[in-house]
Parts: structure tokens; sequence; C-alpha cells
């Protein structure tokens, strides 16, 4: 059983904060597949002492939902530390997560994100802040592993990072400059892990069980989290969680299946979001659940045309008829 601080994990699984996507809906969709521990998107820590609507409804969750984590970030330690207070006393996470792996320029050009990987000094503030303004919730680290390829940093920042007092570090083993492209460097992870005392998570490029397979395998680390590889295909929490318990790991996801899935997900998000919210996040998690099959691309179309949450409940009972 994994150990963050004091948080006992049964379920090394994590699903991983991501922008547009983490909400509530989301994330009870892969608790329910297996996911052990999930993520609010990652919330602006400005916004947070603002007390930004938005803001706060991202961190909204319930408590089927735990363990859960909230992940913040901010480039001035002393609202970043304000900010992780007010989210410990409003919403009592089980984890809160610091942000220093996000590389979008409008993140980084202040020094957020994973721009915090320029300034050690920064990243050790921010962090001391967050540590010191919330005393009994575990305090994490989701990073990268430097700005570009001449500035690798990740193992030095880590062990910065333990003596500071974090509890765990998720490495996605990209620089900044590559974000989302290239392959994830894995040996960092490992490297990483023989360096500190505290869970190491692997992160980046895990897209089925054989991946999970690899990254344990290759790094020994306690555990992964899965960002993109989710993105429909939340059943890749199932098949690895299945393999974990020694159970029958199903591959096989049958059109059956991503009818469901469709169903329940539109089902959960007109509950949660207003019906403009409801129709365009239905469009975004459809156009990865329908892939795979035959008649796909034209089942796709249908409901990225649709203009209106009657239009997507039309087209869902004519995707029913088609499907049984």
């Amino acid at each position: 059983m994994l150990k963050i601080g004091n948080l006992k994990i049964k379920n090394p699984l994590f699903l991983a904060p991501m922008a547009g996507v983490t909400d509530h809906p989301f994330r009870l969709i892969c608790k329910k597949f297996g996911a052990g521990v999930v993520y609010t998107e990652f919330v602006s820590a400005n916004g947070i002492i603002r007390e930004n609507i938005k803001t706060l409804d991202m961190m909204r969750f319930t408590e089927e939902e735990r363990p859960l984590g909230i992940q913040i970030f901010g480039d001035d330690p002393e609202v970043v530390g304000k900010s992780a207070k007010m989210v410990n006393e409003m919403f009592k996470p089980d984890i809160i997560d610091i942000n220093y792996g996000c590389p979008v320029p409008k993140v980084t050009k202040s020094g957020a994100g994973s721009g915090a990987m320029k300034d050690l000094c920064l990243m050790d503030e921010i962090t001391s802040a967050v540590i010191e303004s919330t005393k009994n919730t575990p305090v994490t680290v989701k990073m990268r592993a430097g700005w570009d390829k001449d500035n690798i940093i990740s193992t030095e920042a880590g062990v910065r990072l333990e003596k500071i007092g974090v509890k765990a570090i998720t490495l996605h083993p990209r620089t900044t400059s590559q974000k989302f492209t290239g392959k994830s460097n894995w040996n960092l992870i490992k490297e990483l892990k023989e360096s500190v005392n505290i869970p190491v998570i692997g992160n980046g490029d895990i897209n089925c069980l054989d991946d999970y397979k690899r990254i344990i395998d290759t790094t020994r680390c306690d555990g992964a989290m899965i960002a993109r590889g989710a993105l429909g295909n939340p059943w890749i929490f199932k098949e690895i969680s299945n393999y974990l318990l020694n159970q029958k790991v199903e591959k096989n996801i049958t059109l059956k299946d991503r009818f469901k899935l469709c169903k329940q997900h539109y089902q959960l998000l007109k509950k949660d979001k207003t019906e403009h919210v409801c129709l365009n996040l239905t469009k975004k998690h459809f156009s990865w659940y329908l892939k795979g099959f035959n008649g796909a691309s034209d089942w796709r179309k249908k409901f990225m045309y649709s203009q209106s949450v009657d239009e997507i409940e039309s087209n869902l009972e004519s995707f029913e008829k088609y499907v049984y």
C-alpha cells in the first residue's frame, strides 16, 4: 500500500489534473473504472484568493471521489501559500499538489507552472509557503524534467523538495520546450526514484497496460499517473486495476461499452453543468469516445454538429438503436 504522508492509497493509479477535462463528471467516471486517486483541474492561486466563482467551482467535489487532490499554480510564494490555506480550509482535500509541470506559455511566462523550474529558489519558496500553510494535509508536486534539454534538473529539484517537506513527487520527464512532443525519458524517473526516499509517481506516455508494466519495471516508481492516455479511454484504469488485483484483464472495448459510457457521461454533464457547457463538453468527450469502429466518423459528425442538448439526446437514441 502506498503512503503519501499519512494518507494510505490502496490503488496507486492516479488521474492527472488536466485543464478542461478532469471536472467532477470525468473524475467520477475514472473512479468507477478504477482510478485510485483523482485530481481537479489545476487552479490559479490568484483566482482562489479572489474567490473567483469559476475557480471555486472547479474545486468542488463529492465524498465518493476521495482520495482527491487539488492542484494549484502560481508564481508568488505569499499568494500561493495563502491560496493553499484557503483550499485546505474550504474544501479539505486529501492532497494539495503544486503545479510545476504546465508548459503553456501564458502560465510559464510569469514563472508559474514549469516556469518555476528556471528558478529553483523560487520553487523552494513557493513549496515552503504551501507546506507552512497546510500543516495537516500532505503536499505533493508534479513537475517536468527541466526547461530544455540543456537544463535537466528534475533530480536536483526532487532532492530539494524532499528536504523542504514534500510527501511525494510526480515526474513527467519531458522538458518545457518539448511540451507534449517527442518521448518521455523514463530514465529520469528512475534516477529521481533512486535519489529520494519519498514516493515517486511516474507520468508520461502511459496509454495501455503494457506501458504501465514497462514504466514500473524500468523505473521502479511507486505508482503511475495517467493523463492523455485516459482521454476517451477511462477503461485504462480498469485494465490496469484488474491486472494489479490478479483479475481477468478485458482489453476488448465493445460498441455497447462505448454507447453506455457516452450516455453515462452525458447524463453526468447534464446534471452538473449549464446547458451550453454541457453541450460543448459532450462534443469534446464524444469526439474521443467514438473511435475505432465502423461508422465512427459519421457518428462523431452527428454529435459534433448538434446545436442543442435536445439534438444530443436525439442522436443518442439513434446511436442506441444502431448499437443494439
